[in-house]
């Protein structure tokens, strides 16, 4: 069976057949060259893949990145006596076809001796992910009995948004579809604490999500469907693309903000002319032929990060540049380009804030111990994904991932990443909103949720740093939106270039996949490459867990908590339809997955 696309171009395709395969050289490639605007994660395995499957010389290819170091949304670092600072991380699923596939082929930072695949699989392996206490209440008290505590009637909601088309979701919002009884379920603070969802965002990325993780729903509740690196996903994720790309002699120019790419339009071709950028504060241009391809990382989830301190709050800043200026000015020569207003004109639906708290010895990570039952400093699994205070006004929730965290880290030190979903909010314990506040008066609302004594959170807040970062535009690419809105990776009659990372459409016929993935990026960058430079590898179709009746019956099932579906039919009709199935593989396979 042809899986449909809406470029003919690209061939999808299942299974591992044409995943082992090696490359061939693509016809003329040793003529092309590349410029990549941005170097997130989707313009490195753009770059990767162009040496590795399109075999371009590493010599022609060039990023141009604002910035003075690479890898986008995944940073990690540490800012002098501040302490260490990650704006956010990436919950990583077993399903994640296109990354993984150019993972295998990358050196691990870690151990030199595996590939990135093969030391992320052995360390979930040897230490596999799962929650001991998912929501928290009352100050550090457990909140949460680890079910979904769905009754059928919003079990159905769920199953119904599921199978609504995607053109009746264009434009709507998730409290445009969800009945007010759903929005205040614990499955919904399970799923919006997980995924950064709020009530107005994108009721089709909903959709999207719950389709996409049918196989994953009876590790929601514990967050055993997850993985995580063994360090921060700067070392374990983008160094390793970095290292590749040097070694290929890749050319980087930072300190490089790209303005505009100029286009000449006609009606069934476009073709990509002029780059136009500022670097280091002097004007320049690039000409380009229809032998230089571009790829556009157009929109940022992290545009206009603003950071603070202990005694600094984080600055919002909603202004439109970087990137966001890019797209507008891309966007307005042609319809194809996208709309990137629906994404960056509303700060204050796509804003959250976080912090990551260095803990500075034992003091607060005993606490720590005594809400998750592990130790903090045990090198393993701690918290196990997000803890969620569910009675937070600012809906806090934070995590401790294996210790130590990055690469020297003081023994004693334990990072702890905090984010609040409710950024305008005034705290339970500190008075303000959490984006008025300095980085210790963050901590010290952490310490109250946490269940630390009032009478000791003041000290104990001595004993730890914080950097708060402000990101204005971080769940952007959830705003409802229209078909349209965001450009297909390689729009039609494209010659030369493509779009890349989360405001990109991809280009299988329905999309199927979600952004705030890596894995989204991931798949823009091989469908874009794969396709401008004629690789003959197939492209793997997301994982299509929707279409399979055993995980959909086990979802059914595991939304109700283990308990069987209620059909309200006639007894009569019952009678018939068991006499129908009796003794046949249906009625085996409905006992087997306790639909009946």
């Amino acid at each position: 069976m042809e899986l449909k696309t809406h470029d003919e171009r690209l061939k999808l395709t299942h299974g591992d057949y044409h995943r082992m395969v090696k490359a061939r050289k693509p016809k003329g490639v040793e003529n092309k060259s590349a410029y990549l605007v941005g170097t997130g994660i989707a313009a490195l395995a753009a770059g990767c893949f162009l040496i590795r499957d399109a075999h371009m010389d590493g010599s022609k290819i060039t990023f141009l990145e604002q910035l003075d170091i690479p890898g986008g949304c995944l940073d990690g670092a540490v800012r002098g006596r501040d302490g260490y600072v990650a704006r956010g991380g990436r919950e990583m699923g077993h399903r994640f076809e296109c990354l993984f596939d150019l993972f295998s082929s990358l050196q691990s930072t870690e151990n030199p001796e595996m590939s990135v695949v093969d030391y992320f699989y052995y360390t979930n392996l040897d230490d596999p992910n799962f929650s001991m206490n998912r929501i928290t209440e009352k100050q550090g008290k457990r909140g949460f009995n680890g079910k979904f505590n769905l009754n059928q009637q919003l079990a159905m909601e769920i199953g119904m948004l599921v199978m609504t088309p995607d053109e009746v979701l264009a434009d709507k919002s998730i409290e445009d579809i969800f009945s007010k009884e759903m929005l205040d379920t614990d499955f919904w603070t399970l799923w919006r604490s997980m995924f950064a969802f709020e009530n107005w965002h994108s009721a089709l990325e909903m959709k999207l999500y719950l389709a996409r993780f049918v196989h994953h729903v009876d590790g929601l509740t514990d967050l055993s469907a997850l993985q995580f690196s063994k360090h921060d996903q700067y070392t374990s994720f983008v160094l390793p693309m970095i290292n590749y790309l040097k070694e290929h002699n890749v050319n980087f120019m930072y300190g490089t903000t790209v303005e505009n790419v100029e286009f000449d339009i006609k009606p069934d071709k476009k073709v990509a002319k002029k780059i136009v950028y500022i670097q280091n504060g002097k004007p320049g241009s690039i000409d380009l032929t229809e032998n230089d391809l571009v790829f556009i990382t157009n929109g940022s989830m992290t545009e206009n990060s603003g950071y603070g301190d202990d005694n600094t709050p984080a600055p919002m800043d909603g202004t439109i540049k970087g990137c966001w200026k890019m797209w507008k000015n891309i966007a307005a020569q042609d319809e194809s380009f996208g709309h990137p207003e629906v994404f960056c004109s509303d700060i204050e639906r796509s804003n959250w804030e976080s912090a990551t708290v260095t803990c500075h010895g034992p003091a607060v990570p005993k606490y720590i111990e005594k809400i998750t039952g592990r130790d903090p400093y045990a090198g393993k699994i701690c918290t196990g994904g997000i803890v969620t205070a569910r009675d937070s006004s600012w809906l806090l929730s934070w995590t401790v991932n294996r210790q130590p965290q990055y690469i020297g880290q003081p023994k004693d030190d334990v990072i702890v990443w905090v984010y609040g979903l409710f950024s305008d909010k005034p705290g339970d314990y500190i008075k303000k909103s959490m984006r008025e506040c300095t980085g210790k008066e963050i901590t010290k609302e952490w310490l109250y949720h946490m269940g630390v004594p009032v009478n000791e959170i003041e000290e104990l807040a001595k004993t730890c740093t914080a950097i708060p970062v402000m990101m204005p535009f971080i769940t952007s690419q959830f705003m409802p939106r229209v078909h349209g809105d965001r450009p297909y990776c390689v729009p039609k009659g494209s010659v030369n270039f493509a779009f890349l990372g989360q405001f990109a459409e991809t280009l299988d016929d329905p999309g199927r996949d979600t952004v705030f993935t890596i894995e989204y990026s991931g798949r823009t960058a091989m469908e874009s490459v794969y396709v401008l430079t004629g690789v003959e590898k197939g492209v793997p179709e997301v994982y299509g867990s929707v279409y399979d009746i055993r995980y959909a019956a086990r979802a059914a099932v595991q939304l109700l908590d283990g308990k069987k579906p209620e059909i309200p039919l006639p007894e009569a009709t019952k009678n018939m339809l068991g006499a129908i199935i009796g003794n046949t593989e249906i009625e085996k396979f409905l006992k087997e997955y306790e639909l009946i």
